[in-house]
């Protein structure tokens, strides 16, 4: 299973570093990223597979909305499927 991951907030140190060690920790690999800054803002967009998760979706999914409440940054994961759905003219 493949998941989006999207990052949107205050640009700061750290946020790319933050990301793939708690990926990293969770058995998570990144497969793409694409980031940018639009002026003080950053935004990224991250492909990983999950089939060597350690940990249910629904727990990676609150541990990563969790730390980007600690980073002040919107942090969310989609399924693959859901997201090419929801993206589909």
């Amino acid at each position: 299973m493949r998941a989006i991951i999207t990052v949107i907030g205050q640009d700061q140190k750290g946020i790319i570093a933050r990301l793939c060690t708690c990926l990293y920790e969770k058995g998570v690999n990144v497969l793409d990223i694409s980031q940018t800054l639009l002026q003080e803002y950053f935004t990224m967009v991250t492909l990983v597979d999950l089939s060597g998760c350690k940990v249910p979706f629904d727990s990676l999914q609150s541990e990563l909305s969790g730390l980007g409440e600690t980073m002040g940054l919107s942090v969310r994961i989609q399924s693959e499927e859901i997201f090419n759905a929801m993206h589909k003219i």
